[in-house]
């Protein structure tokens, strides 16, 4: 049987605060495996951002186990979790994280650029003109973000994710700043990628966008309400 990507046991994460005590996350139990397509949903505060965060190594749990491509994270330090954000995640989330200063190709072209490894401005030339190709984008590569629309700007984040070909994207209500149009365009985007293999996690608050995953988790005060798969309904 293969690794999962991502295996969480018993996971909790608590935040402290002038003295008190948030529990954002109980007991989370949960793998994810190369290719799926998994939703996370719930009402605001309930857990939904904190879970992303630890699933990619921005935090640490403050305890249970979470086994990231089969190493576990709690014995990772601070350089070792960066390094692996760097070569196997890719992030999208509701602000674009675009620089302004740069064209859209040296946006997408930022995580080969400051990979630990060298890349060939060939091999970025390569990557960059792939990923453009990939979210429809081509024709965009010499225009500054500030020239572009909210949706188009999403979609160059998300060729900015997927340039160093990550092991998974985890994508973090990736159309909170869209109007509807380009809402269902970026996700029909990232839907298009997994039909293609790519592996996603997203956190979206619109049930009709979770409900596009093949699996779909439910979080209710930092805790797994519920799961759905796309084979049992």
């Amino acid at each position: 049987m293969t690794t999962p990507i991502i295996k969480i046991q018993q996971l909790n994460k608590v935040f402290s605060t002038n003295d008190m005590l948030t529990h954002a996350l109980q007991g989370i139990e949960l793998e994810i495996q190369q290719g799926e397509y998994i939703s996370i949903s719930g009402p605001s505060g309930c857990g939904k951002s904190t879970l992303l965060s630890l699933m990619g190594l921005l935090d640490f749990p403050t305890k249970g186990k979470l086994f990231f491509d089969g190493v576990d994270a709690s014995q990772l330090s601070l350089e070792q979790a960066t390094a692996i954000r760097n070569e196997k995640i890719g992030f999208i989330f509701q602000q674009f994280n675009l620089v302004d200063e740069l064209s859209v190709y040296d946006n997408i072209a930022l995580p080969l650029r400051y990979a630990k490894q060298s890349v060939s401005e060939l091999k970025i030339k390569q990557r960059v003109d792939y990923c453009l190709d990939v979210v429809g984008m081509t024709s965009k590569a010499k225009r500054m973000p500030t020239q572009l629309s909210g949706g188009q700007q999403q979609c160059i984040a998300i060729a900015r994710a997927l340039v160093a070909e990550p092991v998974i994207l985890l994508v973090d209500e990736p159309t909170g700043n869209l109007d509807s149009k380009n809402s269902d365009q970026i996700m029909a985007t990232l839907e298009a990628l997994n039909s293609q293999g790519t592996t996603l996690c997203v956190v979206t608050h619109d049930i009709r966008y979770a409900e596009m995953a093949k699996r779909k988790i439910y979080l209710l005060d930092g805790q797994v309400l519920g799961q759905t798969h796309l084979d049992n309904q």
